[in-house]
C-alpha cells in the first residue's frame, strides 16, 4: 500500500531525483504518500554546462537558474516538502562533514521514513563520484539513525527502513543491477514535463525517456501485465524480508 507511506529522497544534485525517480515520487504523492526531498547540491560546478555557456554567467547566476529549474520540476511532480542544502559539488565528498552527517540523521529521525531513495550503492557511477559519495553517506546515516548510541537532539531512533538506489546514467557501465521495477504509467506525462525543466542537462531528457520505455518493457515481460507502459528501476540495498516470497 502506498497510502500513508513516508518516503525520504536524497539527491546529490538539483536534477538527479527527477531523472531517476521523478515518476515514482509523483506516483507516491498522487496515491497518498508523504514524500520529502533533500537536494544536497545545485550541481553548479559539474552539472550545469549549458548554463555556463551563457554570456556573463557567474556562480550565483548559475545557482539561481538551477534553483528555478528544480523548483519548477518539484511543483510539477507535486512535491511540497523539499530542502536545498547548497553544498559544493565536484567534489562533494569533502563537504559531507560530521555537521552535515548529524543534519542528515536529524532529518531521517524527523521524517521517520518507511523508504529512503538515493543513489545506487551496489554499483559504481563511473562518471560522477559525487553520486557514489552520497550513496555511502546516506546509507551510513540511515544506520546511525537506527542506533541508540547515536544521540541527536534527543530524537528517538528509527526502525530499519527500506533503501533503494537510483538507476544511474550509463547504466551498464556503472554496473547497475535492477532490483525493483516500478510502473509509472499514470504519472509519465508529469515526469516528462519535469525533466523538460532542466535545459542545463538537455541530453539527459532523451536518455531517461528511453529508460522509461525500456523499463516499461521489462515490467510487462516480467509481470505479464500489459497495461504497464513506462517504468523506473532501483537497486535494493537489502534483500526483501518477510513471511512469504513476494
Amino acid at each position: 500500500m502506498i497510502k500513508d507511506k513516508k518516503v525520504l529522497v536524497v539527491s546529490a544534485h538539483a536534477a538527479d531525483y527527477v531523472w531517476r525517480a521523478g515518476g515514482t515520487i509523483a506516483k507516491y504523492i498522487k496515491n497518498g504518500a508523504e514524500v520529502h526531498v533533500v537536494v544536497l547540491s545545485f550541481g553548479i560546478r559539474g552539472e550545469s554546462a549549458a548554463q555556463w555557456k551563457k554570456e556573463g554567467a557567474t556562480y550565483e547566476s548559475v545557482k539561481q537558474n538551477r534553483l528555478e529549474e528544480t523548483s519548477k520540476a518539484a511543483d510539477i511532480l507535486g512535491i511540497k516538502n523539499i530542502e536545498f542544502w547548497d553544498l559544493p559539488d565536484y567534489p562533494m565528498a569533502p563537504y559531507l562533514t560530521e555537521e552535515i552527517r548529524e543534519k542528515m540523521i536529524r532529518k531521517i529521525r524527523s521524517v521517520r521514513p518507511d523508504i529512503i531513495i538515493t543513489h545506487d550503492r551496489n554499483g559504481k557511477d563511473i562518471l560522477n563520484p559525487d553520486h557514489n559519495a552520497v550513496a555511502e553517506f546516506v546509507f551510513e546515516c540511515s544506520i546511525q539513525s537506527n542506533s541508540r548510541g547515536v544521540i541527536v537532539d534527543d530524537l528517538p531512533v528509527t526502525k530499519q527502513m527500506r533503501l533503494f538506489g537510483f538507476e544511474p546514467h550509463q547504466t551498464e557501465l556503472s554496473q547497475f543491477v535492477p532490483g525493483t521495477l516500478v510502473d509509472i504509467t499514470e504519472v509519465y506525462d508529469e515526469k516528462v514535463k519535469a525533466m523538460q525543466c532542466f535545459q542545463a542537462q538537455h541530453h539527459l531528457i532523451q536518455y531517461y525517456t528511453e529508460r522509461a520505455n525500456l523499463r516499461g518493457n521489462h515490467l510487462r515481460r516480467i509481470s505479464g501485465d500489459q497495461s504497464y507502459k513506462y517504468g523506473e528501476s532501483f537497486s535494493n540495498f537489502f534483500p526483501v524480508a518477510g513471511d512469504e516470497l513476494v
